[in-house]
């Protein structure tokens, strides 16, 4: 999910950036170093939003640059387990889909795709359910469950697993799908039988 966080640092402001709006070229700075960062506990830094707050510079002897403490404000992104999201699927490979969601892209596993039992088509490229022949591809717009996070130093080193075998997950039309297979296997009530009772024939009593 998405969520607003302030942390405070120190800024290097080298000596080029002295005569320019210091707030400004703050923000230029963080935005260099921050956006793009992944962090085991913020998660994935999108933007840097503001700079304030701003401390009264200091100078290292021997270096030209001056140092700055800030306080600024981030807009993260962190998936968390069980969670659902919305994305579209922007690869697919025979052991299973990734999905595009925020700034990440996670694993949908082959074993996590559908309750179904499947076929990777190379030439769609996809995957094909063999009872309900639904279908994924890429650019398919589907919701997922988190079921795993590992968020390391980068994107690209970082993994989320994702499911669609829930409920109300994967594609809207799968929605459909699944409401005609249960018409379908839903058992047509019995009719009863009537049964005749046999004419009373014991002997009258005299």
């Amino acid at each position: 999910m998405y969520a607003l966080c302030e942390i405070r640092d120190t800024i290097r402001v080298p000596p080029d950036k002295f005569e320019s709006n210091l707030e400004k070229a703050m923000l230029k700075i963080i935005q260099e170093e921050y956006e793009g960062l992944v962090d085991e506990d913020l998660g994935v830094i999108v933007a840097v939003n503001d700079v304030k707050n701003i401390g009264e510079g200091k100078v290292i002897p021997g270096e030209g640059a001056a140092y700055y403490s800030a306080d600024f404000e981030l807009l993260v992104y962190k998936p968390e387990v069980q969670e659902v999201v919305e994305g579209f699927v922007s690869e697919v490979a025979e052991f299973g889909a990734f999905l595009r969601t925020g700034p990440v892209e996670g694993l949908i596993h082959v074993s996590q795709i559908m309750d179904d039992y499947i076929n990777y088509d190379g030439k769609l490229p996809g995957f094909v359910g063999k009872s309900s022949k639904k279908k994924l591809v890429v650019n398919d717009e589907v919701i997922a469950r988190v079921i795993s996070v590992s968020l390391k130093g980068s994107i690209a080193e970082s993994k989320i697993g994702l499911t669609m075998r829930q409920p109300f997950l994967g594609k809207e039309e799968w929605q459909k799908i699944d409401e005609k297979l249960k018409l379908r296997e839903k058992p047509k009530p019995q009719e009863k039988k009537q049964v005749k009772q046999a004419p009373d024939r014991r002997p009258e009593k005299k």
